[in-house]
């Protein structure tokens, strides 16, 4: 978890000179104490802002088939599928990128033919299901995550594909989250005395995988950028076979979007090498208009201030809140899982830091905790 703060250069008064604007979509007619927010989640980074906005004090209404007994008359006792209408006090949450999946465990509040009060059921939420979602306060950190989770435009715009011999993972990159769409293994075997066939066989064969994951998983009317990483040579060799093959196949998708593939050096072919990948600086500058990249160069910018003039940039809550009550913040970095303390009173504080930031002009950005520990050893005051 982080909270930076950076103030502006000394004489900069423009920065400060009115109040900010932030385009809020309302969750459902009534305002701030809205019932609640009806929605059927269509791709996986909804899911992930779901995740922050289900916190614990909300609600959840989700039309769900349950396994209940019945007990007939003769005593025999039978069971079958019914569908009902939970409504549950969200406890804990656990997503599952992978599998594209929200669990939601809370006790029910609402009694019904099936399920009792107080009773615990955890919901899966997954792709194309129905659900409301309701709190007593929609405070504006959570109608902006709804705004982003509404927006069709915060799609991935950046893939990735890490790999070595016999192993790829193709990313794609979001600015909330990173998703793991595929994974190919092939068994290479080495390189023999007088014989290679039977490696540039299973090479070739690896290389196919990867390029049908490509063609399946990559959508080109979004994703601006391609980025093949991998140590050594493999990453030129692949490149050759993939384009080499998309002339013989006349694929014309690849063929049109070969300027979007970018070579880079990667330690391996693990997913966790995306991070030296995105922190290299021909990368930041290739992907400078992307989403993904904002994510990486504010954290890069904060270090760089903090470094070379420590009296424009502070972290910590208490040294942030000084310097936002002195109208000094030019822009505010914060973590979003801040917003999921515990503590309502506290969960307070930091969305009124947020509101007070905004209304003094300043820009707030709201990062990933993914994203930060990720790239960036945190400091500590």
């Amino acid at each position: 978890m982080f909270l930076f703060c950076l103030m502006p250069q000394t004489g900069d008064t423009d920065s400060r000179g009115g109040r900010g604007h932030v385009a809020h979509l309302q969750p459902a007619p009534g305002g701030r104490q809205s019932k609640g927010l009806n929605h059927q989640v269509r791709s996986s980074p909804v899911l992930y802002h779901l995740r922050w906005m289900s916190a614990k004090s909300r609600l959840m209404f989700s039309s769900y088939r349950r396994k209940v007994q019945t007990e007939s008359s003769t005593g025999s006792v039978g069971s079958s599928r019914v569908r009902t209408t939970l409504t549950l006090c969200v406890e804990t949450i656990d997503f599952d990128s992978q599998a594209c999946q929200l669990r939601v465990k809370g006790t029910n509040i609402q009694e019904n033919q099936y399920v009792k009060m107080g009773a615990y059921h955890t919901i899966e939420l997954e792709l194309n299901r129905k659900f409301t979602l309701a709190k007593k306060v929609w405070d504006s950190v959570v109608l902006d995550r709804i705004e982003q989770a509404c927006d069709p435009a915060q799609k991935a715009d950046v893939a990735a594909v890490v790999m070595q011999e016999g192993l790829a993972n193709l990313v794609l990159v979001t600015p909330a989250m990173t998703l793991l769409r595929a994974k190919v293994e092939v068994t290479i075997p080495r390189k023999r005395k007088g014989s290679c066939a039977q490696h540039d066989k299973a090479l070739e064969r690896f290389y196919e995988a990867v390029m049908q994951g490509i063609l399946r998983h990559i959508n080109f009317d979004v994703v601006k950028c391609v980025l093949v990483a991998s140590p050594g040579f493999v990453k030129d060799q692949f490149i050759s076979y993939l384009f080499r093959e998309a002339v013989r196949q006349d694929c014309k998708v690849l063929l049109e979007n070969k300027p979007k593939f970018m070579l880079v050096h990667s330690s391996s072919g693990h997913k966790y090498s995306l991070k030296e990948i995105l922190a290299d600086p021909a990368v930041t500058s290739r992907l400078s208009d992307t989403k993904a990249a904002g994510e990486v160069k504010a954290l890069q910018d904060f270090y760089k201030m903090l470094q070379h003039e420590p009296d424009r940039a502070f972290y910590g809550l208490a040294h942030v809140e000084k310097a936002n009550e002195a109208m000094a913040i030019d822009i505010l970095l914060i973590s979003d899982e801040l917003f999921r303390h515990q503590d309502v009173a506290t969960r307070g504080r930091y969305v009124k830091l947020v509101d007070s930031v905004r209304d003094n002009a300043g820009t707030v950005r709201t990062e990933p905790a993914e994203w930060s520990c990720r790239h960036f050893a945190i400091p500590h005051r």
